[in-house]
């Protein structure tokens, strides 16, 4: 077989695999939720957890015009009543909310948020209405499965407030809409010129021969675009993270192609020899056993690696949550909130099959489980300790897999992140600002100052005391009357000024998930 031969197989498997995206769903429809933006808006007596590290602070007042924080100020101390003459007065038309005892938070950024599909029957409404319903303001949608012009018509459409969702950045999937393979550095120039040309603000990479990614990766840093890699196995091999860090990558989503750059006594995975890629079942089941072959922690070769990649100012992105079923698959399926929240179609999407990515419980048991569980602590030992060392960590949830519900899988993810050793103002650093920084968007995204957009998460509870408070069903309590009662759910979300009950919002997605299952018996079962 000589070279061209070889180059087009790698080509057209190139196009396989990146062009993997859903069949376009409807619009969003208009919105008719929310109140505001207000010319001016004032936000009084809440505890401050801002993004940015520091302790809570408050009682606070915050001003707001339309879109734009305008005033922070100090009113008073705990345990104190608030004296009016130390807060800043309101004006004849003024919108006033009294918080006093609620907590508020810069609004939380997905850096992995798909846009729901066709193969789930998860339509936009249904998608937007969860991520906000949980305080999820800015999502990073890696690939814009929907289509570009579909993804950049809804980020418009997000930035007038013309629908109810939070604001999108599109990260357009390498190589999708190419007319044929890229199969040469010359093309995957072009492509990445246009792709830029077209609006993006970002490429998503899955892996494609070394001379190509070099050459678009070095493209898209020259046009200063960002990006996003999963490094499929089908070409880790050959390019792991650190390559592709090297070379211009600014994030990497997931776990793959980190160990590979940890080997020291192989270059390959220790693949069964009856592996096969398309089988889900050996892709899983075996990547639950890659951490052990790489570099153990704090070992020489294991710190060189962590050291280059801090040096590059390099971003991870874990998304800990998409794989917590192969911890505990019994955990994740019968999550409480399925059964209200989780759409029929999306349910079916979920359940084992041999043609749906990521539903890979053929025979999923015990040993599986306990690979992962030791996959993780060696995974989370990295993410950690990167960030102890100054690396930036941010949250992305890649929900609508892997019985992983958009919102809900978030708020699992700031546990997760919480389990690998962040303290939890370190976990919502992650959240925000370390999301609006590797966006590119932090001088007006990640924390609550004075210039920056209106973004705020708002609930009753203190997340950092339990961040299950954070989830659309809340947690449980034992009352002071030994009654249990169930508390927390984010009160209100607030994207550009525009305050959102989170509340109804799920009263909506429920609706929506009740008119689908149409009278019929919908049993959380894998049978």
């Amino acid at each position: 077989m000589n070279k061209l031969t070889i180059r087009s197989l790698f080509g057209l498997l190139f196009l396989l695999i990146t062009s993997f995206s859903f069949a376009q769903i409807e619009d969003a429809p208009e919105r008719s939720e929310g109140e505001g933006p207000f010319e001016r808006l004032i936000i009084r007596g809440v505890t401050l957890i801002n993004g940015n590290g520091a302790p809570p602070t408050g009682p606070v007042d915050i001003i707001v015009e339309q879109n734009i924080i305008k005033g922070i100020y100090n009113v008073g101390y705990p345990g104190l009543p608030i004296r009016e003459q130390d807060r800043p007065k309101s004006r004849p038309g003024d919108k006033e909310y009294d918080l006093e005892g609620m907590y508020l938070l810069p609004g939380f950024i997905d850096m992995h948020g798909h846009i729901g599909g066709r193969a789930q029957g998860t339509p936009s409404e249904y998608v937007f209405k969860l991520w906000l319903a949980h305080g999820i303001t800015t999502i990073r949608d890696p690939s814009a499965g929907n289509g570009l012009e579909w993804v950049l018509k809804h980020k418009e459409k997000s930035n007038k407030n013309t629908i109810t969702a939070p604001r999108i950045f599109a990260y357009t999937g390498f190589g999708q809409g190419a007319k044929e393979p890229i199969s040469s550095p010359e093309l995957a120039r072009k492509w990445v010129q246009q792709n830029a040309a077209n609006g993006a603000d970002g490429i998503k990479f899955f892996g494609a021969a070394p001379d190509i990614m070099q050459a678009a990766l070095e493209e898209n840093k020259r046009l200063g675009l960002r990006s996003a890699m999963h490094h499929a196995q089908m070409d880790v091999t050959r390019w792991n993270v650190l390559n592709s860090a090297r070379a211009g990558l600014t994030s990497m989503e997931h776990w793959y192609g980190l160990p590979e750059a940890l080997f020291t006594d192989r270059k390959v995975q220790n693949y069964s020899l009856d592996y096969n890629y398309r089988n889900e079942q050996d892709r899983f089941g075996e990547a639950g056993r890659l951490w052990k072959q790489a570099a153990k922690p704090y070992s020489e070769h294991w710190n060189k690696v962590m050291n280059e990649l801090l040096e590059l100012d390099f971003t991870l992105d874990p998304t800990f949550n998409i794989y917590d079923a192969n911890r505990d698959l019994m955990r994740a399926y019968s999550a409480e909130w399925h059964q209200t929240y989780t759409l029929p179609s999306l349910w079916d999407f979920y359940k084992p099959s041999r043609r749906s990515h990521g539903s890979y419980w053929f025979y999923w048991g015990t040993e599986e489980e306990v690979a992962w569980k030791e996959n993780y602590r060696l995974w989370m030992t990295f993410i950690n300790e990167y960030k102890n060392r100054g690396g930036r960590v941010t949250a992305g949830s890649d929900s609508g897999f892997i019985f992983q519900l958009y919102g809900f899988g978030y708020i699992r993810e700031l546990e997760l992140l919480r389990e690998a050793g962040f303290h939890p103002l370190e976990v919502i650093m992650s959240a925000t600002l370390n999301g609006a920084e590797a966006l590119g968007a932090d001088d007006m995204l990640g924390t609550v100052e004075v210039g920056k957009y209106a973004d705020f998460v708002i609930l009753e509870e203190n997340p950092l005391q339990n961040l299950k408070t954070l989830y659309g069903t809340g947690t449980l309590r034992l009352n002071d009357d030994n009654e249990i009662a169930r508390v927390g759910g984010v009160k209100y979300t607030v994207k550009d000024g525009i305050v959102y009950d989170a509340k109804k919002l799920l009263e909506d997605v429920k609706r929506m998930v009740d008119e689908k299952k149409n009278g019929m018996s919908f049993k959380m079962t894998t049978k």
